[in-house]
């Protein structure tokens, strides 16, 4: 069988994601949350004319130097001015508080001079100075938050000050993580003479929790196919939206994940991809559960989790999928095979801009040079290497 490339594999997973169904939160809850609808302005920002600073509101044309005006009463937020501002008048005034009908300006206290109920001023005054104009920040229509957006700190700020405690956002799928193999063990336990440690599980859990409603992690299952078969079904049995394997992807004599799976049900698009690290990756489904059966080598499981199953989680949640960056290389690419590589490679600065320095390390169990990793550069089939200062195509590894 041959291998299926890369954007055929992805375009296969992307095709299987259901439409975007939205759920609403409370505002406290919704930072981190994908937008599902447009946040829409339904009233004015600020709703009156309003003073920008302490001072006084007046007529610019009144203002002449020398000349006092009558102080004829006071403004402040929550509590405005209850009358028209006359000609030679004006208005004590305070940040945020409503401009006095008949006022275009105000001067900050600062430039003017009190003598008891009368103030002048020691500089002109500029028309519509220090004034906030009604829906300066926002007007009734406005798109103040684009559906698809991750909500930030920030436009959670934005939409409470649109008066809106509720928000439609994306819900979250329900991903259930399977590790397998017998010489795997928790993180924290004695190791035998041939064991290693389980780490897949954890590292594609905080990926993914960010997309996630929950990840469920159901721990080891063993290169045994009654067990194993038993196991992935009653994590099938719970319903997932999607449910991830690590290990048993190949078709050794102990990889018995493709296997067990087609027993269940699950039918299978592809199982075998033209990249690296990663080949072994399967992808298919049973009814509306996606499945993804990565491969044990914990390097080919986060980099395969980041290529395929983050673009189908963007997807999921109907957030805008994310271009590659492009950035010159910092040192030489060497030559690359017919299967295209997800190279690591570390981000440095340097003062003309960002470049991207390769990571020789190619090795799929290498996990110290991947935590060392910054992006991932993505060196085409068959490429004779590239010279440094070429730009590249890179994948950040963090990030949503």
């Amino acid at each position: 069988m041959s291998l299926l490339p890369v954007d055929a594999a992805l375009a296969a997973i992307l095709a299987r994601v259901p439409p975007v169904s939205s759920e609403i939160v409370d505002i406290a809850q919704a930072v981190g949350r994908v937008l599902a609808e447009p946040i829409i302005a339904r009233h004015d920002q600020p709703p009156f004319n309003a003073s920008a600073m302490d001072g006084y509101a007046v007529r610019a044309a009144d203002v002449q130097p020398d000349e006092f005006l009558t102080v004829i009463g006071s403004a402040q937020a929550g509590a405005r001015f209850e009358g028209v501002m006359g000609h030679g008048e004006a208005v004590r005034i305070f940040t945020g508080a409503p401009l006095p009908e008949g006022a275009d300006t105000v001067i900050m206290q600062e430039e003017a001079i009190r003598d008891g109920e009368r103030v002048r001023f020691a500089v002109p005054a500029r028309p519509g100075h220090s004034v906030r104009l009604k829906g300066n920040d926002f007007a009734v229509g406005d798109t103040l938050v684009a559906a698809g957006e991750r909500l930030s700190p920030m436009q959670i700020s934005v939409i409470a000050a649109a008066n809106i405690a509720e928000i439609p956002v994306s819900r979250r799928p329900r991903i259930a993580l399977v590790a397998t193999g017998d010489e795997l063990v928790p993180p924290g336990q004695p190791l035998g003479p041939d064991q290693i440690v389980a780490s897949n599980s954890f590292g594609l859990a905080a990926m993914l929790a960010p997309y996630a409603d929950v990840v469920l992690d159901h721990g080891i299952m063993p290169d045994n196919r009654e067990a194993l078969r038993e196991g992935i079904a009653n994590v099938l049995a719970q319903d997932p939206d999607i449910v991830i394997t690590s290990g048993g992807a190949s078709v050794g004599e102990h990889d018995l994940v493709q296997d067990v799976l087609k027993d269940l049900g699950v039918s299978l698009d592809f199982w075998r991809i033209n990249m690296r690290p990663g080949k072994p990756l399967m992808f298919g489904s049973l009814g509306r559960t996606l499945v993804f059966g990565l491969p044990g080598n914990p390097v080919s499981a986060m980099v395969t989790a980041l290529v395929f199953i983050k673009p189908a989680l963007r997807a999921w949640l109907g957030a805008a999928e994310h271009e590659p960056w492009h950035l010159p290389l910092a040192g030489a690419t060497p030559p690359n095979s017919a299967r295209r590589h997800f190279m690591r490679g570390r981000l440095v600065h340097t003062p003309t801009g960002p470049e991207v320095l390769p990571i020789s390390q190619t090795d799929s169990g290498h996990t110290s040079s991947l935590a060392y990793a910054d992006l991932l550069i993505i060196q085409p089939e068959n490429d004779a290497g590239q010279q440094s200062g070429t730009l590249v195509a890179v994948l950040p590894i963090d990030g949503f």
